[in-house]
């Protein structure tokens, strides 16, 4: 990282609101459900899949917890309304599970019941570590409730994340495997750039081979040619896998994706929380700074 990302990073919360919010344009829908749809259809007519990403996390009141899950059931019956080609994506902090775990399980059945009349599939997102044990445990509840319609996602940065492959994999689980962007100790993340890219290749391959449905989630485009090689090698079906990419992140790579012939998905966020989303985009990738520098002095 140049010596201007770092400062420009540490400067952050110094840096006005319009200027990040001119950066992150490319990067959200907008404020509304009626800008993440326009962006949907958009993206659907390029022959793209979509989730559709309330942002929003660390839910403090009880109140909050349920407008989330109010909203969330509302994009839902928006998607099939709009005959949209797209799912949603949840995360418990913001349906309660900082304040109460049966608080959190009751708003995300109510969220899984709306998608299963409607046909839909909701994924169960990952926070930071210390919500992994709540998180597994209502995704894994609902599981032996019956429900099917749900996914859940696994962070190769993770040292635990073997471990509870292996565990998912055997319970036939949905997975979304990712890097990981939160900032945690390295008593249990990998920290090396490569360790991570070589243990999310480890974990597709126990995914692929144990026959789970993968979305694979990178930009990077060492993990995301052999995880085409993988892919080939195993002579999977289209349906088996997707990739799965960031609204506004790679678009030529996202694009040659789609032309290579395999299943893409763009994950689309919006909504009143995209300051913090932005923030903590820039801090995870440092390297955007350049363009937080050129919205500071380029009009």
């Amino acid at each position: 990282m140049s010596l201007l990302n770092k400062l420009v990073v540490t400067a952050m919360p110094l840096i006005p609101r319009s200027v990040v919010g001119r950066v992150a344009r490319k990067y959200i829908a907008g404020t509304t459900l009626a800008d993440a749809i326009r962006e949907v259809k958009r993206l659907n007519e390029a022959s793209m899949m979509t989730t559709m990403d309330l942002l929003g996390e660390d839910i403090k009141e009880a109140s909050e917890a349920h407008q989330v899950r109010s909203n969330i059931i509302q994009i839902l019956q928006a998607i099939r309304e709009k005959k949209l080609d797209s799912n949603v994506s949840i995360k418990p902090t913001q349906l309660g599970l900082l304040i109460d775990k049966e608080l959190c399980y009751q708003n995300i059945r109510s969220i899984i019941d709306e998608a299963k009349k409607l046909n839909n599939f909701v994924r169960v997102d990952m926070e930071d570590a210390g919500t992994t044990d709540g998180t597994l445990a209502i995704y894994r509840r609902l599981r032996a409730e019956g429900y099917t319609n749900l996914g859940v996602v696994t962070q190769a940065y993770l040292h635990r994340s073997e471990a509870d492959v292996r565990a998912l994999v055997k319970e036939g689980a949905n997975i979304r495997l990712c890097k990981g962007i939160y900032n945690e100790s390295p008593s249990i993340a990998f920290k090396d750039r490569q360790e991570i890219r070589d243990n999310f290749l480890k974990l597709l391959q126990i995914m692929l081979e144990g026959g789970s449905s993968v979305g694979i989630a990178t930009h990077d485009d060492y993990l995301i040619e052999r995880a085409y090689t993988l892919v080939q090698k195993l002579g999977l079906k289209r349906t088996q896998y997707e990739f799965q990419m960031l609204l506004g992140v790679r678009e030529a790579r996202r694009d040659q994706t789609v032309r290579d012939g395999h299943r893409l998905r763009v994950y689309v966020p919006y909504g009143e929380q995209w300051y913090a989303y932005s923030t903590r985009r820039l801090k995870e990738n440092p390297y955007m700074a350049w363009y937080i520098t050129k919205g500071i002095f380029v009009r």
